[in-house]
């Protein structure tokens, strides 16, 4: 028997159903706040990755699904191509590609697919995992480096969390300055990691050489006390790079998003600039990021465009639904059938899809039974299917144009005729 791959899987009913809620209330959610759609390919050019997210992360290193493209001219180099490992930098590719900027405005775009990253599957976390993400990227001229775009990015995050009813979150919040303070910063982590590097594990001892921010990102328990006595990123700010996040700060505070400061905080990504962010939730367990993301003013000449700035998020979907799961007031998502047809008798299943059809043309979403079940048999089947109500269709109700519609929660059995039935059942 053929199995999904390892790290792979069939999201099946009832789950689906809260995922398809997910995605339509982040895109009402973007609608509000005036992002459009953008659909990149599934797989790049693996260099868009290597040069922007960064040759010493893990996604880089350890986990992207990389092969060599054999099926081009035998005179051609083979291109090496990858599985997009998140999306930010396909999104920032497609905007210098397609000229973009060259129209002067800011440009507000949201994305949602799957993602493949070569991780060791466990709860929520896959191999093949679906991402919910938007940027805002454009000239500076739009304001696209206004630190009021990093606030209104978050503030759109919160309200997403509380209308899809996860309650229990917590914004965690920094910044990572300029290019210059980090620069500045990854010499006082070297000098500070020399002594006791050799304490730590591989990883770190090969960062500590390469890329000593990404020390930052290690997950290994014995290694947080060292790192907790590090120097702090706030330390090496520039004044402009304060300025700017204390701007950030204060236009949250004033629209009322909570935030904890967390200085350890530098995301997975080298590409990131100054504001960086992370919704956490105690439902996820010892792991407990559910959504993440900042600024990244200078990933769009990193690929060879021009000035960009920008700020993005991704939320994991599929850590999401634990989370809301893991609300005692969510994770419900009412069935979105109205109605269950129940054709009684011979020769009724003739009649009986004539009303469904006229029924959904009308907005009523239904189930159709068959004229071979018995009406316990359909009361039954409406009840699986989660059906607020039960309309009889017999010979003596065909013939009437008049209907009988049990409401399956109160038992109370009403007669509708046929032109009023739409509305009963909550069509137009």
């Amino acid at each position: 028997m053929i199995k999904a791959v390892r790290g792979t899987r069939d999201i099946l009913p009832p789950d689906s159903a809260l995922f398809q809620f997910v995605e339509a209330q982040a895109r009402e959610v973007f609608r509000l706040y005036n992002f459009q759609e953008v659909r990149t390919p599934i797989f790049e050019d693996t260099q868009l990755f290597s040069r922007s997210v960064g040759e010493e992360t893990d996604i880089v290193g350890k986990e992207m699904f990389t092969w060599e493209d054999k099926a081009r001219a035998q005179s051609e180099k083979a291109q090496s191509l990858t599985l997009r490992p998140e999306n930010t930098a396909g999104v920032v590719r497609a905007y210098i590609e397609h000229g973009l900027g060259d129209k002067g405005q800011l440009q507000k775009l949201y994305y949602m697919g799957p993602q493949f990253r070569r991780e060791r599957p466990q709860k929520g976390r896959y191999r093949q995992f679906y991402q919910i993400g938007a940027e805002v990227i454009g000239p500076a001229s739009a304001g696209s480096e206004s630190p009021a775009r990093d606030a209104e990015v978050i503030e759109m995050l919160a309200m997403l969390l509380d209308r899809v009813g996860i309650k229990g979150w917590t914004l965690l919040l920094n910044s990572v300055g300029c290019a210059n303070d980090r620069g500045k910063y990854n010499e006082a982590l070297r000098a500070a990691l020399k002594d006791v590097v050799g304490q730590m594990c591989a990883d770190c001892q090969r960062r500590a050489e390469t890329n000593p921010l990404r020390v930052l990102d290690c997950k290994v328990p014995e290694d947080q006390p060292t790192i907790e006595k590090l120097p702090k990123i706030s330390e090496y700010l520039d004044e402009p790079c304060r300025e700017n996040f204390a701007e950030v700060k204060k236009i949250l505070d004033a629209v009322g998003v909570k935030y904890e400061l967390n200085e350890r905080m530098v995301r997975g990504l080298d590409y990131y600039t100054r504001t960086t962010f992370e919704f956490t939730h105690g439902g996820l367990g010892a792991q407990s990021a559910l959504l993440g993301g900042g600024r990244y003013d200078g990933l769009s000449e990193m690929l060879g465009g021009p000035k960009a700035p920008g700020i993005g998020f991704a939320l994991g979907l599929d850590r999401f639904v634990l989370a809301l799961q893991s609300e005692a007031s969510g994770a419900q998502v009412q069935s979105a059938v109205s109605a269950y047809i129940a054709p009684l008798g011979a020769g009724m299943n003739a009649a009986a899809a004539k009303l469904a059809r006229e029924l959904r043309a009308q907005g009523v979403a239904l189930e159709l039974g068959d004229e071979s079940f018995r009406l316990k048999k359909s009361f039954e089947a409406a009840e699986r299917t989660g059906a607020k109500f039960v309309v009889i269709v017999g010979e003596n109700e065909v013939k009437a144009d008049t209907f009988a519609v049990k409401d399956i929660k109160s038992g109370e059995q009403k007669t509708i005729p046929r032109s009023e039935l739409a509305k009963t059942l909550g069509g137009r």
